[in-house]
């Protein structure tokens, strides 16, 4: 496989990765960013302290098993959000996944974010695409996909239903297809 760099940039963002020393920007962003996140993440009802120490502990460990690289998400020397690369999807895939500070949205960051994570992934061996998903009620990250130029290739109702108020259930995955610079077996060229 392959790791990622520990620090991205994109324009006017920076990512770092996540480190167990980061506990009072995290919860700082989380308990700030409450209200904003609790309609699409579960997490932002029960958080507190302690559940943002085992996500930083699960951070290290997933970053040493090469299964999600969890970056911090810096613009103007301040910590305004989370986002990662994960290895969930599938040999071969990425998903990526974002959050912002409130006062951080509508203004180009989260599409950035996503940006430098694009550029990373397209670097990592072995990686042939890589996808975005999202409730269907929740169009602002729809729109990160689409300004990336990801096309929506399913829609699909999960089985356990919506998981926060805010969702309805319908999972839209959106995908950008990675040139490998592999031989295609069919025409004979990448």
């Amino acid at each position: 496989m392959g790791k990622p760099a520990e620090t991205l940039r994109f324009d006017q963002v920076e990512l770092r990765r996540w480190r167990g020393t980061d506990i009072e920007a995290l919860d700082r962003l989380i308990t700030e960013s409450r209200a904003h996140l609790l309609p699409w993440m579960p997490f932002a009802a029960t958080h507190d302290r302690k559940q943002g120490e085992g996500f930083l502990t699960r951070c290290k460990e997933e970053w040493e098993s090469e299964q999600a690289y969890h970056y911090a998400i810096v613009s103007a020397e301040e910590v305004i959000g989370s986002c990662g690369l994960m290895r969930r999807i599938g040999p071969g895939g990425l998903d990526i996944g974002y959050w912002l500070h409130p006062a951080s949205t509508g203004k180009g960051l989260a599409t950035m974010a996503a940006s430098a994570l694009v550029q990373e992934g397209r670097q990592l061996p072995g990686i042939d695409r890589i996808e975005i998903h999202h409730d269907e009620a929740n169009p602002a990250s729809g729109a990160v996909a689409r300004r990336l130029g990801f096309t929506e290739f399913e829609r699909v109702p999960l089985p356990q239903g919506a998981e926060a108020p805010g969702e309805s259930g319908i999972d839209v995955r959106w995908r950008l297809q990675i040139r490998t610079g592999r031989t295609d077996p069919v025409h004979g060229s990448p």
